[in-house]
């Protein structure tokens, strides 16, 4: 019995905490974070400052499985504090700052947070209304002086920098969760385990061409994206360079000054920079590799990316559920001479059991087109108090992503659609549920159906088509209104823009808004229902 305890976890993978340790370690005086000539914190900045965030929770009792959710701007803490909740064990979440206060107010109490972190500059009167509204919060900590609860980094200052050492934790405990939309309106908690986010960074170190001497660009929101970026920057001995903004101009200034080597961008910003007049004059010759995902790109603009930068493309394919590595197309296979392939997500990574599937979960003929289904340390645990909706995810023991691929015949996948209605707008999920449900409660909306339809600039763009009640008249003003009531419901990503005044939508037999007829007005002969 005795021999049964001590081999408990004798075959435990590492996990997440550990790497952050092993990266934050390996170095002492090497850049780390760069945030502007003034503002250059090395290895050892990182570690201390990690280690001070550390203490500051504990000494409020907060540890292994405290729940904390984040929102805050592009800042050398956030990358801190990202470590020090990891190592100590918390459950993370992020908040998205373009958010609604419902849908914070939602994802705090479905997540049941303890803790909120911010930045009081940019979210001080948002996080208190919050503190109004969720009054189960604890504990507010801010990046700097605060009316509405704690000066984190003055608490932090208090401690002396002590050796980084991990919570007990295990493979299969909860490392984060983060909210994705769903069919029944409600955002969903994807519940993911130290082993998936471990998993995520050994296929990214295996499979992803990061260059030797690494200057990561970020132009995305460290609390979101650079999370997934951090070990793999820190095993390289790279630095995160943070852009203060996203402009053509700034991208271009510093990816000239700093000699940057690699970025991560979703599809809608390279659209931004391809048109600037920037691109045809910038020297983007110390640039080997831009990782690009989120949402599928247009393989027009990616043509036309080829052709100015040279084969420098890199892209990845996930999903909140089963994150960011399951497929992968390398720089070499963005290849001019085969541009059909441009519209591919890549092969699947070897790390990764994918398949294609019916509805009765078999593998679909050669060469037709199927649910991609996955297998993997990566997969969630599951969707937080969710039981049936985590039922149907994992059917016939896989994850449903509900993308519809099809492999051409060398084996590289093609996304044609999606089996159910999100959108993909300039990278960020819009589900047209909840839009609907919105726009359903104006004076003068009859019915409604949102879909998401063709945009050169953001893959995909939000389209309201509506049936008014009777004796009100379609104009501009109407138009605008309902727009704005999104906005102001839920933030200005969902909001549409466009709405379409129509006397009839398509039904299905059943009664139901037809998405696919009222789709294909849009789409057209279009190959594939994305973009």
């Amino acid at each position: 019995m005795s021999n049964n305890v001590e081999n408990a976890t004798l075959y435990d993978g590492v996990c997440m905490p550990h790497l952050l340790i092993e990266g934050l370690n390996r170095y002492d005086d090497r850049p780390c974070l760069f945030m502007g000539d003034d503002h250059i914190l090395s290895y050892r900045d990182m570690r201390e400052t990690t280690s001070r965030l550390m203490q500051a929770l504990a000494s409020l009792g907060l540890g292994k499985g405290t729940r904390a959710a984040i929102i805050s701007g592009n800042r050398p803490e956030v990358l801190s504090n990202t470590a020090a909740m990891s190592i100590s064990g918390f459950i993370g979440t992020p908040l998205h700052p373009m958010g609604s206060l419902d849908d914070h107010i939602y994802v705090l109490q479905d997540a049941e947070i303890e803790v909120l972190i911010f930045d009081p500059q940019l979210f001080g009167e948002h996080v208190a209304k919050l503190k109004e509204r969720v009054p189960t919060i604890k504990h507010f900590l801010a990046f700097g002086p605060t009316d509405v609860g704690t000066d984190y980094l003055a608490l932090a200052e208090t401690f002396d920098p002590k050796p980084l050492v991990a919570a007990d934790i295990t493979p299969d405990d909860l490392g984060s969760i983060n909210y994705t939309g769903g069919t029944t309106g409600k955002p969903k908690g994807v519940m993911s385990t130290h082993r998936g986010t471990a998993y995520m960074a050994m296929i990214q170190a295996a499979e992803w061409e990061f260059p030797e001497d690494l200057r990561m660009l970020m132009a995305t929101p460290l609390s979101h994206a650079a999370a997934a970026f951090f070990v793999p920057v820190l095993q390289k001995g790279g630095a995160f360079y943070v852009l203060p903004g996203f402009t053509p101009d700034l991208f271009f200034d510093w990816v000239e000054k700093y000699c940057i080597t690699a970025t991560m961008l979703v599809p809608v910003m390279l659209y931004v920079l391809l048109d600037s007049p920037r691109a045809d004059t910038a020297d983007m010759s110390s640039m080997e590799s831009i990782f690009y995902g989120a949402s599928p790109m247009s393989p027009a603009r990616l043509q036309q990316g080829l052709e100015k930068w040279g084969q420098i493309f890199y892209q990845f394919f996930g999903q909140s559920e089963a994150p960011m590595v399951l497929t992968n197309l390398s720089r070499k296979d963005h290849d001019l001479s085969k541009p059909e392939r441009l519209a591919s997500c890549g092969r699947p990574a070897p790390w990764v059991h994918l398949a294609l599937l019916d509805d009765n979960n078999e593998p679909v003929a050669e060469g037709e087109p199927g649910e991609i289904c996955v297998r993997s340390p990566l997969v969630m645990k599951g969707y937080k108090g969710l039981p049936e909706q985590t039922a149907e995810a994992f059917a016939g023991g896989w994850l449903h992503t509900g993308d519809i691929g099809r492999f051409d015949e060398e084996g590289f996948l093609y996304i044609v659609d999606r089996k159910k209605d999100m959108i993909v707008t300039g990278g960020f999920n819009v589900f047209p549920r909840e839009v609907e449900d919105v726009l359903s409660g104006h004076e003068a909306v009859a019915q409604v159906a949102v879909v998401g339809v063709p945009d050169e600039r953001w893959g995909e763009s939000v389209k309201a088509v509506v049936v008014l009640k009777p004796g009100v008249d379609g104009t501009d003003d109407v138009r605008q209104s309902l727009i704005d009531t999104v906005k102001q419901a839920k933030g200005s990503v969902q909001a549409p823009k466009s709405v379409d005044f129509v006397t009839s939508i398509p039904l299905t037999p059943v009664g139901k808004p037809d998405k696919k007829a009222l789709k294909a007005q849009y789409w057209g002969n279009a190959s594939r229902g994305v973009q």
